[in-house]
C-alpha cells in the first residue's frame, strides 16, 4: 500500500509541475531530483571505497543538467569546462595515486549518468512541449507497472539472475507491451506527427533502454551489497531506484522524437 500511495503522489506532483507550470519549474524539479540522486550515487561509491568529491562532482551534475535543458546554451563549452574542472580538482585533492583512476572515473560519470538525462527530460518539455514530456514519463511508468504485475502473475524465467533475482523475461515482455500500447494510444493525440509504426518503435525503444537502466542500477547496488539506494521514498527505496529506467529512457525519447520527425 505504501508503494502505491507514494508512487501516486510522486506522479501527481510531477504531472502538475509539468502540465500546469512553465518549463523552468520542471527544470527546477529535475535539479532537486538530480541532487538527491547524486547523494545516493555517492553513498554507493563510498561503500565501494571510492571517495567522490561531493561539492565538485555535485556541481558538475547540476551544471550538466542545466546545460542540456535550456535551449541555446553552449553545451560543448559547458561539458569541456566540467571535464577540466573535475580533472583539476582531482589533482589538487589527491592524497594517493593508487585509486586515482577510479575516483576520477566515478566523479566524471555522475554528470553523464544523472545530470544529462534529467536535463534532457526538461529539454523535452522546453523544446517538444508538455505533451511529449508527459508521454515520456508516462511511458516509463506504464512499462514499469506492466513489468511488475506481469512478472508477479506470469514470471517463470529469470531475465538476469546474477543482477536482479526478481526480474523475469515474462515481466520484461509485459513492459514492452505496456510501453508500446501507451505510446501507440496516447501518442495519437500527443505525438500526432508520428505514424503508428513509429510510435510502436518508440515504445519498444523506451521499454528496452528502461529495462537496461533498471538492471544497470541494480548492478551498482549489488556490487556493494545493498538492496535500495536509500529509504527516502516509502515502498520504493531511493530516488535512484525510482528513476533508474527514466535515466536511460529520457535521452532515447528526446533524440527519437526531435531528430526523427
Amino acid at each position: 500500500m505504501a508503494r502505491v500511495i507514494s508512487g501516486a503522489l510522486l506522479l501527481v506532483g510531477v504531472v502538475a509541475a509539468l502540465w500546469l507550470l512553465p518549463p523552468i519549474y520542471l527544470l527546477s524539479l529535475a535539479l532537486v531530483v538530480a541532487v538527491l540522486a547524486f547523494r545516493e550515487y555517492v553513498d554507493i561509491a563510498a561503500r565501494a571505497g571510492i571517495a567522490v568529491s561531493r561539492p565538485v562532482a555535485g556541481t558538475a551534475t547540476v551544471l550538466a543538467c542545466v546545460a542540456v535543458a535550456i535551449p541555446g546554451l553552449p553545451i560543448e563549452a559547458a561539458l569541456a569546462g566540467l571535464t577540466i574542472g573535475l580533472a583539476a580538482v582531482s589533482l589538487a585533492s589527491a592524497t594517493s595515486h593508487k585509486r586515482a583512476l577510479e575516483t576520477v572515473a566515478v566523479s566524471a560519470f555522475a554528470p553523464l549518468y544523472i545530470g544529462v538525462p534529467l536535463g534532457l527530460l526538461a529539454a523535452t518539455r522546453w523544446t517538444l512541449g508538455r505533451e511529449a514530456a508527459l508521454l515520456a514519463i508516462l511511458t516509463v511508468a506504464i512499462s514499469d507497472t506492466f513489468q511488475y504485475y506481469g512478472g508477479r502473475m506470469f514470471g517463470r524465467h529469470l531475465l538476469a539472475p546474477a543482477i536482479s533475482p526478481k526480474k523475469t523475461i515474462e515481466g520484461a515482455a509485459g513492459g514492452f507491451l505496456g510501453a508500446m500500447l501507451g505510446v501507440a494510444v496516447i501518442g495519437q493525440w500527443w505525438l500526432p506527427q508520428m505514424g503508428m509504426v513509429a510510435r510502436i518503435a518508440l515504445g519498444c525503444a523506451v521499454a528496452a533502454v528502461g529495462i537496461v537502466g533498471d538492471l544497470f542500477e541494480s548492478l551498482l547496488k549489488r556490487s556493494v551489497g545493498v538492496k535500495d539506494a536509500s529509504a527516502i521514498i516509502p515502498g520504493h527505496g531511493g530516488v535512484l531506484d525510482r528513476i533508474d529506467a527514466l535515466l536511460f529512457a529520457a535521452p532515447v525519447f528526446y533524440v527519437f522524437v526531435r531528430y526523427s520527425f
